[in-house]
This record gives C-alpha cells, structure tokens and sequence, in this order.
C-alpha cells in the first residue's frame, strides 16, 4: 500500500484558505462550532478512515458479499463501520439538534466523506446512503415515520436507501410499473421489482428501510404519477417486533468493482403482503426523491474524487521509490539509475492526476459551502447559492467521475505492468472508480440537465450567477501579476462558453429539443473544463494572498506544487475547449443523422 490515501494539508487549505469554512460559525444555526472543533472532526474522519477503513481495503474487494439463504451476507467490518458512524454521530451529523444531529456544515461533513471515500469507497457508502435516507425522512416524511425510523437508521442499526431503477425503465424514471394498492388504513401494498439497489440488503444491519418511487392505482402516466414510499425489509408490529415484508433479494450482481458493497435486485410483494408508508403528497414522489438523489450526486463526486486520490497518491509513491534508466543525454551507464519521478513525461502524469484530485475536491467544496449559505441565509441570497448549488451539481458529479477515471488510468500508467497487476491498489482503484460515471445519474443524462434545465431555469438566471462568481475571481487574480495570463485564458474561455451557449438556444428554437441536446455531453465537458479553470484560479488567487502575507511562504513547497499544478491546468487541460466548442458551434447533426440500420454490417 502507499504511504497514504489523502492530504490533510490539502484538505485544510480548501477548507480554510481557499472557502474559509470557519466563517460558517457566525451563523447561528453553526455558532457552537469553531476553527478548532471543524478540525477535531477532520483529524477524527482522518483517524477513522486510517484505522477503520483502509487497512480492509483490499479484503472486501477479495470478498465480496455472497446472497446465502436469503441473506446478503457483507465483511464484518460493515458491522463495525456501521456501529462507528451511528454511535460517533457521523450520519447524522449534520442534521438539526433536535433530531440528533450536530448541526455541522455540509462543508465539514463532506470533508469526512471525502476521506472515508479515499480509505474504502466501498465501505463508505452504507452511512452516506443511511443520511440520505434520513433526510428525506426528516423532510417529508409524516412524524410517525420519522419516528418509526430515523432513529435507527442514525444509530446505524437500520440500513437506508434508494430504490429506484427498474428493469424495464433503467434510468427513464418516467416508466416505472411498482404498483402501490392503498388498504384503507394508512398503508399501501407495494407490488414489483427494482434492480441495482446499494446496499439492498445485507448482514450488517438488523432491518433495511427502502425509499422507493412507485405509482398509486389510477395516478397519471409519466412522472406526475410517481410516489414515494418508506417500504421496510422487516416492517414493526406491535410491541416493537420485526416481521418479514414480503421482500425478497433475488440476486447480487456481480460487479467489475465497488465490490465490497452489495448491488441487488428485489423483488417486492410476490405474496402481496408488502406493507409501505406514504412519504410526502400522492403523485409527487419524484420531487420528494430530487433532495436525495442530487445529494446522491455530490456524494458520488465525492467519492470518484476521492479513489482518484488515493490512486494519486499510490502512483506517487511507486514513482518516488522506482529508480528506471536515466537523464536524457547521459551515456555513462556506470552512474546510478534515477527514480522515475525525475522523468518529464512521469511528471506530466502526475501533474495530470493532482490537477484532477485537487480541482475536483475544490469544486465539491465549492459546492458545499453554497449548500451550507442557502441554508443559512434568506430572499436573494438564499435563491442565490440554491441556484449556483442547482447549475454546478451535474459538472461536479460528473467531471469527478469522468476525469477521475482518465487520472486513476494515468496511474496505472506510472507503474507501467505493475499497474495492471495485482501487486498494487491501482487495479482496484480503476476498477472501482468506472461505476461513477455510471449511477445516480449517467453522464448523459447529467449533460441533459445541465444543457436542458439548468442553465436556462429563472431565464438563465442561474448561468448569470456562475458568471458573475467567476468574473469576480479573474478580477480578484487581476491584481496579482503571477495570474495576470491564468485570469485572461479564463476570460476567453468564459466569452467562450456564453456564445456556445447563446448559439445552441438559437440551435433549439430553430431545430428543436433533439438538435439541441444531441451534442449536451460535449457541453457539459465544455463547460467543466471552464469550472475547472475556475477552481484552479481560485486555488492559485488563495496562494499569491498567503505569500503576499508571508513572503517567507515563496519557498514552501506546497504552495510552490499548487502554483505549478496550475499552470499545468491551464496549459495542457483548459485548451481542450477549444476543440468542444469549434464543434458544438457547428450546425451539421451526425448524431441525428446517423441511422440505426447503418451500424449493421
């Protein structure tokens, strides 16, 4: 194993330096945190993440969860991972203090998340998919739900997730079939299957408790007919005693990775007797779910960013310990062979994967500070962050994901055939990471938020916003001469991108919805680049500030990698959207035109 799987000084600099978390604090609702508590939580995530976490990383990977009599049975260390996250106070911590929670920013939490990711994204997942469960419980669920069961999904006892996905519908949510039967006493009887559910069922818990979309006898076709249901696995009779729901796991899929968390199908009430508890209004389920699956989505950022870290930092290690051939241009074989970091093209692998790691975990906590300022503000500047949240959710679920899969690669590619060997994380990393672009949302249908909805919802209001944060930046970068060339590529880059956009509006007034969106993945990479960019300028503006202040700081190395991983973003990656945007100007539709019948041989 590396030396380690995430930065702490990183973390502390994104945290601090760069979005000056402890602001947070002179809001009431987080004024019993401070500077020095937001680290305590840091270190402990940090601790638990090394101690706990990690050290299995491989093991439930080796081993992943077998369905045997009706059980999924999970590693043990489910069960502990489980105990520790409820009775720490991680799942719910930040939840109101009157449902048990801290009240700890999202900020924060995230920061956690993070780095539960990086030690063991397998092994993350069950609390993050148990707060989600949680909060929607909270945030629409009737007080005897919530009371029925939040608490033991906090207390880590009881299992929270999302189901979903059906056979038939995969991701057109719209084409759901589970029937809900209303029996007249509050309850519904729930009939059908779902597939690929996380964390569907397993030994690590004593219940499960499904959010899951399902459509009411006589409700309207499409999404307006969709409701949201709490259906637990084992469901509560009288006196506290858990009886079987009718739900039975017909598979676990096997998986290429993410292998230490169970995927399953289910099939729900084949002898008509599952029982499930309205959530939110009739026919408004979708709306309800949107709360969880665009935390989802961050979450899945997260986690993509941090197995691409932890593949950073094993590929960092293997290059700073490998010695391999030696300078260009020496011809003495009698002198001692360099280690491969020394080598230029190694260098430009690396400065690829950090540009990646860091600029992504920049954006997520962007991302998590508006979260956190919508909450805690009113009127304009409440709509404000909840906008900026809505615009930037698709890039920072998706660029995590995409370009983390292209960073772990880069890093298989610094061992060379030990990548591709077992010997090393590596493999595991790639494989793990591949899911992200795939769940809570494929690419494609992130592009068709991002390009459909939201950069065009309030008439563009949000898309001002953006603009109007990032012109902030370049302005701010403008007074420091270091950045002076970074603040005008992404000023270009910024011109760029609203005429792309203002030209494919006018693509969808003149061809209509399907011209419009057929190009939308190469928008939303357009545009991730530019958030990237961003991100990156930021990073270096918070930099220049600190050696403004400390001149001795012109020598710390850290600062001195953050300055150059920079330059490297906009050098090598940021003129990548030139290229997306000569095409996304143009008017000539392949896609569209392309026929099935001619991918026929």
């Amino acid at each position: 194993m590396a030396a380690k799987f995430a930065s702490r000084r990183n973390l502390s600099f994104l945290l601090y330096e760069v979005f000056d978390a402890a602001s947070l604090s002179r809001y009431p609702y987080f004024s019993s945190h401070n500077r020095r508590a937001f680290d305590l939580v840091v270190d402990s995530a940090f601790s638990m993440a090394k101690n706990l976490m990690w050290p299995v990383l491989k093991e439930m990977d080796e081993n992943p969860p077998e369905l045997s009599q009706g059980v999924v049975k999970v590693h043990p260390s489910v069960v502990q991972i489980m105990k520790e996250c409820g009775n720490g106070g991680w799942i719910s911590a930040s939840f109101p203090e009157d449902h048990g929670g801290d009240q700890l920013p999202l900020t924060l939490s995230n920061a956690a998340r993070f780095l539960f990711a990086a030690a063991n994204y397998s092994l993350s997942v069950y609390a993050d998919l148990s707060t989600g469960a949680a909060h929607l419980l909270l945030s629409f669920g009737r007080k005897e739900l919530q009371e029925m069961f939040v608490p033991k999904i906090l207390e880590g006892k009881w299992q929270g997730t999302m189901a979903l996905t059906e056979p038939q519908a995969g991701s057109s949510l719209s084409d759901i079939i589970t029937t809900a039967t209303p029996q007249g006493d509050g309850t519904y009887r729930i009939q059908g299957h779902k597939i690929f559910i996380s964390a569907g069922d397993h030994s690590g818990v004593e219940n499960v408790v499904h959010l899951m979309l399902a459509r009411i006898e006589g409700a309207p076709a499409g999404v307006k007919g969709i409701s949201l249901f709490a259906v637990p696995k084992k469901r509560v009779e009288k006196g506290g005693k858990l009886t079987g729901n009718d739900i039975t796991v017909t598979q676990v899929y096997h998986k290429l990775g993410y292998r230490g968390t169970p995927l399953t199908e289910l099939a729900i009430g084949e002898k008509g007797d599952c029982h499930g508890y309205l959530v939110g209004q009739e026919n408004r389920g979708l709306s309800c779910m949107f709360q969880m699956m665009n935390e989802a989505r961050l979450e899945v950022g997260l986690g993509a960013t941090g197995i691409a870290t932890a593949a950073y930092y094993a590929a960092l290690d293997y290059a700073q310990k490998r010695p391999q051939g030696r300078k260009i241009g020496q011809k003495d074989m009698t002198l001692p062979q360099i280690t491969i970091i020394e080598h230029a093209d190694v260098k430009r692998m690396l400065l690829f994967q950090k540009a990646v790691v860091e600029g992504s975990l920049s954006l997520l906590m962007q991302c998590s500070m508006y979260s956190d300022l919508a909450m805690v503000t009113q009127g304009e500047e409440k709509e404000k962050y909840s906008l900026l949240l809505d615009l930037l959710t698709p890039i920072a679920k998706t660029y995590p994901s995409e370009s983390g899969v292209l960073s772990v690669s880069a890093g298989i590619q610094c061992l060379g055939g030990y990548g591709f060997c077992d010997d090393f994380p590596l493999e595991q990393y790639y494989r793990d990471i591949r899911i992200h672009p795939i769940h809570e949302g494929t690419t494609g249908i992130q592009a068709m938020d991002l390009l459909g909805r939201k950069v065009v919802m309030k008439e563009g209001r949000a898309s001002a916003l953006f603009f109007a944060e990032v012109n902030a930046a370049i302005a701010a970068a403008g007074k420091f001469p270091e950045l002076a060339e970074k603040a005008s590529r992404l000023s270009d880059a910024m011109e760029r991108l609203q005429k792309v956009t203002m030209h494919l509006i006018g693509v969808a007034q003149e061809s209509g919805p399907e011209a419009y969106l057929a190009d939308a993945t190469l928008y939303l990479h357009f545009f991730g680049l530019v958030v990237m960019g961003w991100q990156w300028l930021v990073q270096a503006l918070a930099v220049q500030k600190a050696m403004a202040e400390r001149p001795g700081e012109r020598e710390n190395d850290f600062y001195r990698g953050k300055m150059l991983t920079a330059e490297y973003f906009f050098s090598y990656e940021l003129p990548a959207h030139l290229g997306l945007a000569a095409r996304l100007m143009e008017k000539n539709p392949v896609t569209l035109n392309m026929r099935p019948e001619f991918f026929v041989d």
